[in-house]
């Protein structure tokens, strides 16, 4: 089984660590690929980001269907172009907001998001509605520091750590959900400190996608979901038109 991980930013050093976290829970036969687009934002921290980060998204999930690529993770909080994704690939795409959110609702009455900025904080509150996750979802907090600086920031951890703990403490929450692909590796330390279950989306979406993949499920192609109409495109998105190949210019 071959799982694609999509870093949606074009950081390589936040792709291998997605990749190392990703390849910790990945089962016996199971190979992970993270890549970046060779377009897009270094990192995604707004509407106008999240906006230009699809199309490099949408550049990858071409090129691992090509590849015979079994399922794709799209790891970025916001889970940017996830209709358009699921509707490319023929593999179940996950994103990891939804699935760290899913399994944090199988482990007690309610949890926490703990993300970056706070500008990005009504994107977490939308995607928990669209999951039907607001009764589960108690509160979501920003620690404020820029994703970027999530690897060179010293205090960052600590700083993470302690809006982890404000939030189990205000919203009587039972577990955590770091709500950023860069927080990957931070799980098991912020837990034991602060005593309570923390999931991290890149985990839950890769093993998702491994039993979805396991189980012989992928997303429904009769509906909305099926593949793009053949369509030129123009400009910038020429090499996207789906009239001659799937989403990707040759030379990519």
């Amino acid at each position: 089984m071959l799982i694609k991980v999509i870093n949606p930013n074009t950081t390589w050093t936040m792709t291998a660590k997605i990749e190392e976290c990703a390849r910790a829970v990945a089962g016996p036969g199971t190979l992970v690929e993270a890549v970046s687009p060779t377009m897009g934002p270094p990192s995604i921290e707004s509407h106008v980001d999240e906006a230009l980060s699809v199309p490099g998204i949408l550049e990858q999930i071409a090129l691992g269907e090509r590849e015979g690529v079994d399922g794709y993770v799209i790891a970025c909080f916001g889970d940017p172009g996830m209709d358009a994704a699921r509707e490319a690939a023929a593999g179940p795409v996950v994103g990891i907001a939804e699935a760290a959110m899913h399994a944090a609702s199988f482990l007690g009455r309610g949890f926490s998001v703990v993300t970056t900025l706070g500008r990005t904080t009504g994107r977490a509150w939308d995607l928990a509605g669209h999951y039907g996750m607001t009764r589960h979802c108690r509160g979501v907090h920003a620690c404020d520091i820029p994703v970027l600086d999530l690897d060179t920031d010293p205090d960052a951890r600590k700083v993470i750590i302690e809006a982890c703990r404000t939030a189990i403490e205000e919203d009587g929450s039972d577990s955590i959900v770091l709500g950023c692909a860069g927080m990957a590796d931070l799980c098991g330390h912020i837990s034991s400190e602060i005593g309570v279950p923390v999931v991290d989306g890149v985990a839950a979406a890769t093993l998702f996608v491994q039993s979805l993949v396991t189980m012989g499920l992928s997303t429904g192609k009769t509906g909305e979901f099926a593949t793009s109409p053949p369509k030129k495109y123009s400009g910038l998105l020429a090499g996207f038109g789906t009239a001659a190949s799937p989403h990707v210019s040759a030379n990519t």
